[in-house]
Parts: structure tokens; C-alpha cells; sequence
């Protein structure tokens, strides 16, 4: 399994598919499937029972996860790659547009 590049509460791009060109932050990730859920992107309707934590039941809207590979890392709003290097011993993330240290 690859490494994921893209990690929770990233702001990103998204590159493919119906949302192009929107921009989010990372609420979700699944490494196992490589996808992530992206903060107002893919929104789904699912219809809900009425339950004990919502007696009322009905519409609700709610994101829907897309392929990890549709979304660009934003680095001072601007979508870059990224890459892993290792710096005091510690592998970091860093941008490949500017070559600074994400985190």
C-alpha cells in the first residue's frame, strides 16, 4: 500500500470528476481504500429513518468520500505536490512547487 500524501484538516484541490476546481478541507481519510471525504465536496442525500437521535426523520446532506488521487495539496493557495524528505533525522512532508516543509 502507498503512502498517503494527503492527511486530515489539509486544504486541497479538487483536480477530477463532477467537483473540479473546488477547494476543501480534508474531514476523512481511508488509507485502506485510498480515499478521503472532503469538507462540501461529492454531496450525497440519503433519506433517514427516524431514530432516537433524530426523531423526525427525512433528507438529509452529507459528503461523500472521493479517490485520493483527485486531489491536489494546496500550499499557500496554490495546488502543489508532495513529497517525502527526511530533515533532523525526521521524515517530513514537503512541497514540491517550492521545496518548503509542510508540517
Amino acid at each position: 500500500m502507498a503512502t498517503m500524501k494527503i492527511k486530515k484538516g489539509d486544504m486541497v484541490k479538487v483536480i477530477a470528476g463532477k467537483d473540479k476546481d473546488k477547494e476543501g478541507k480534508v474531514i476523512r481519510v481511508d488509507r485502506k481504500n485510498s480515499r478521503v471525504v472532503v469538507e462540501g465536496v461529492n454531496m450525497l442525500t440519503k433519506h433517514t429513518k427516524p431514530s432516537a437521535q433524530n426523531q423526525q426523520g427525512g433528507i438529509v446532506n452529507m459528503e461523500g468520500s472521493i479517490d485520493a488521487s483527485n486531489v491536489m495539496y494546496l500550499h499557500n493557495g496554490k495546488a502543489t505536490r508532495v513529497g517525502f524528505d527526511v530533515k533532523d533525522g525526521k521524515k517530513v512532508r514537503v512541497a514540491k512547487s517550492t521545496g518548503e516543509v509542510i508540517d
